[in-house]
């Protein structure tokens, strides 16, 4: 008799404690429908698109950083080598020229600065033969050009591992094209008479940065002189190494 009133009581009971067990089920899952959705579809939950956002910044920060390591000098010293297609003469072709180049820029801020450049170029021109003044042994005589130039120059894009900038400079060209002449003189070849005159180059400059304070350099070069009382556009390019030092 006993063990029936047991199970009676139990029977009893059982309704009213199953709506409690399930509610107990529901609430040890924490998701919800839309959030189990959400997941199931790939997308970021809030708290994961917070992560990503603090990970993006931290990046950019590093970035600028590096950035601001690298161009926040105040000087940039570089030396090279430089190439140049000139024009000798009126009637002659033109000559490749070989030479140095070096030159140093002040940064008064991390993409403005002021340039100061010197470069030396020689080659030799092709005269042909000229009656009277030439034999088969100065046909050929070695010409050289320095130039001397100063100007602004401005980083337009900048990269931890490299940078783009614009130059424009100017100056003065001096020549000896006649030291090789016999002592004829370069006129007397159709070669422009020596002179001190205007030099005046325009430069995209392309730099790949090794380190903060050291970086190879490129520049393509617009060279305009002004020998003979004419104007010689010569296009070539000048490279080298560049070290940065000096900090603002």
């Amino acid at each position: 008799m006993y063990s029936f009133r047991c199970l009676a009581l139990l029977l009893a009971l059982a309704p009213s404690a199953t709506p409690a067990v399930m509610a107990q089920s529901s609430s040890s899952n924490p998701q919800t429908p839309a959030a189990q959705n959400q997941t199931q579809n790939g997308q970021e939950l809030p708290g994961e698109a917070t992560v990503q956002a603090r990970i993006r910044m931290r990046r950019a920060q590093r970035r600028a950083q590096a950035i601001h390591d690298t161009y926040d000098h105040l000087y940039e010293a570089y030396a090279g080598m430089g190439y140049l297609r000139f024009s000798p003469g009126a009637s002659l072709q033109r000559t490749t020229f070989y030479g140095w180049n070096t030159g140093l820029t002040r940064y008064s801020s991390e993409r403005f600065g002021w340039n100061f450049d010197a470069r030396g170029y020689y080659g030799i021109a092709y005269t042909g033969f000229v009656s009277g003044v030439t034999n088969a042994n100065n046909t050929r005589p070695k010409i050289s050009m320095y130039n001397l130039m100063f100007g602004p120059t401005y980083r337009f894009y900048m990269q931890p591992k490299f940078s783009l900038s614009g130059r424009v400079l100017g100056g003065v060209a001096l020549s000896d094209f006649s030291g090789d002449t016999n002592g004829f003189g370069s006129t007397a070849f159709g070669i422009w008479p020596d002179a001190t005159t205007y030099s005046v180059a325009g430069s995209l400059v392309g730099q790949y940065n090794v380190s903060p304070a050291i970086s190879l350099r490129l520049a393509g070069e617009d060279v305009v002189t002004g020998f003979g009382s004419t104007i010689q556009n010569s296009v070539g390019f000048t490279g080298g190494f560049v070290y940065r030092f000096g900090k603002k």
